[in-house]
């Protein structure tokens, strides 16, 4: 099968592979025990009735219309239903505070809602919660998807599919969509067709497709990581996509699908390496992986147990990754993790690849991506798939780009002497202590989590502190084992952390706390990153209780 034009747009690929693959599948959707599968043909079918459903509404080309729930494939056919009738999505993240949820719908003026599979009742009522009153809402056809004004059929049943699809130019605005609002509101980062279009070119040219490729969707849809590496790339590749039906059957489902590109956040990462870590100790793991003939048969079982032996690639991005869950993932289990780099404003920056890899670092920049670092050493950025700006937003938009029209970042970073970029935290997030001297807390962090399978998250924290504290967020394994070897572990750690460190960086304490940090709790963004101001603002009164303390490690909460 022959790609079309990568100058075309998601719709066109829609069309095209339901010219040229009508009865191929490219959706498996599992729920309640049944799996259903639709081909290129049927989702053509089902996008051309909702585009036509959406445009006998009569409201003003460009309005938004939102699609929430967990991934699923008709938060596909939303999304491209919504372009084809020549309006704007916006994805909103199914665990989400109802407070974040009407903020951004009524600053986006959203006209509809298409609300699918909740992951709880407590997660739907949340969404529930969030709605504006006149705003219009479809349910998908899923059990799980909470009562609305229109089911899916009921809204599209009389609609003929939409024959005319009106190609916009590569300027017009594609899609919303909201930062995870880690230091305040959401933002609302505008995306041109022209910039999807590039993205998932040069996506393509890094990692040229294979006959066959199969994708597992289940980071958050709203989250443009999936948007571009999963559904993106299912509509130019040709390839199959099978969603993840709860995140209890994870492991279950990523054994069966077997995908060919495996895309994850290091949270996700560090997890599935804790799977095996938890029962045999990586000292111990390492060493069978050696062995002449135990070896091979080992690693191929573990990697098998992951469903990830037909994988050509994995890719992680969102946030830096531990070294040492990149060492464990290509040491033990044989498996290269290409960390990439970018963000919702920018989309791909640069990327690790084959034949082009180094440990730690973010990768090259493409071909066409221009990367630069200020006297401050922030990075900035100018290529075709910058944004367009904030919407509604000019203020923000203005303080968002240079005199001279490159992006700020708000990431500091460093090249290396063969053009990899290193990043080395976050302007907004580099701290200062009561000495006067700044901490940049990522790195850090990064050094200090390792490979410890006791620490679920952490979070450097140290403005007017004399010296930095470290809040750790325990892992369910911890909380299992005796104290004594917990502490032992995290005392290492943060001798082997501070090692390299100037002395104002070094760890003095550390706050173990036992609450699971989530995003319904408000300490973790929905793609799993930490909320830093709201982890400061929760354990305040306990960090300065802790650095008053002799103890280096104590309390648990």
């Amino acid at each position: 099968m022959t790609v079309a034009s990568s100058t075309s747009y998601p719709v066109d690929q829609l069309l095209y592979w339901a010219e040229q693959a009508p009865d191929v599948t490219w959706m498996i959707q599992h729920e309640a025990g049944a799996i259903r599968t639709m081909t290129w043909r049927e989702a053509a079918d089902e996008v051309g009735r909702m585009a036509s459903a959406l445009k006998a509404q009569d409201w003003p080309a460009g309005s938004r219309i939102a699609i929430a729930g967990m991934n699923c494939a008709h938060w596909f056919l939303a999304d491209l239903a919504i372009q084809m009738a020549g309006l704007v999505p916006v994805g909103i993240y199914a665990r989400q505070a109802s407070k974040t949820t009407g903020w951004i719908l009524k600053h986006c003026e959203a006209k509809a809602i298409f609300i699918g599979p909740m992951p709880s009742a407590v997660a739907a009522d949340m969404l529930q919660q969030g709605l504006p009153k006149d705003i219009v809402t479809i349910a998908m056809p899923y059990d799980a998807s909470p009562v609305s004004e229109h089911t899916w059929a009921g809204f599209a049943r009389s609609h003929l599919p939409l024959r005319r699809y009106e190609k916009p130019s590569a300027d017009t605005l594609a899609t919303l969509v909201y930062t995870s609002g880690t230091t305040g509101n959401s933002k609302g980062v505008m995306l041109s067709y022209g910039n999807l279009a590039f993205t998932s070119a040069v996506f393509r040219e890094v990692i040229p497709s294979k006959p066959g490729e199969r994708l597992f969707s289940y980071l958050p849809l709203a989250h443009i990581l999936e948007r571009v590496a999963v559904e993106m790339a299912s509509l130019y590749w040709g390839a199959e996509v099978y969603f993840l039906e709860r995140v209890e059957k994870m492991s279950e489902q990523l054994m069966e699908t077997k995908p060919t590109r495996f895309v994850a956040v290091p949270l996700v990462l560090s997890r599935l390496q804790a799977s095996f870590t938890a029962r045999i100790p990586e000292r111990q793991l390492r060493a069978l992986v050696k062995r002449r003939w135990l070896g091979p048969l080992l690693r191929k079982r573990m990697v098998t147990r992951l469903g990830l032996q037909h994988s050509r690639a994995l890719f992680c991005g969102a946030a830096p990754v531990p070294q040492a869950t990149l060492l464990f993932f290509r040491d033990v289990l044989g498996l290269d993790v290409y960390e990439c780099y970018g963000q919702s404003e920018a989309l791909y920056c640069s990327m690790n690849r084959p034949g082009a890899q180094r440990l730690g670092s973010v990768g090259k920049p493409f071909s066409d991506a221009n990367l630069r670092l200020s006297e401050e050493g922030e990075i900035q950025v100018r290529h075709p798939g910058v944004m367009l700006g904030y919407f509604n937003d000019a203020k923000q938009t203005k303080a968002a780009f240079t005199s001279d029209g490159w992006l700020k970042t708000g990431d500091k970073g460093r090249f290396d002497h063969d053009g990899f970029l290193y990043i080395t935290g976050r302007v907004k997030e580099i701290f200062k202590t009561a000495k006067g001297k700044y901490v940049a807390p990522g790195p850090i962090e990064a050094a200090f989590m390792g490979s410890n399978n006791d620490i679920d998250q952490c979070c450097l924290v140290g403005a007017q502190l004399t010296q930095p504290v470290m809040v750790v967020n325990l892992s369910l394994t911890a909380l299992t084992k005796p104290r004594e070897e917990v502490e032992a572990g995290l005392l290492a750690d943060m001798e082997r952390a501070n090692a390299p460190l100037e002395d104002h960086e070094k760890i003095a304490k550390m706050l173990l706390v036992s609450e699971r940090w989530s995003s319904e709790s408000g300490l973790l963004t929905p793609t799993l990153k930490v909320r830093r101001n709201e982890i400061e603002a929760r354990y305040a009164a306990a960090v300065t209780q802790v650095a008053r303390r002799r103890e280096v490690l104590v309390e648990w909460q």
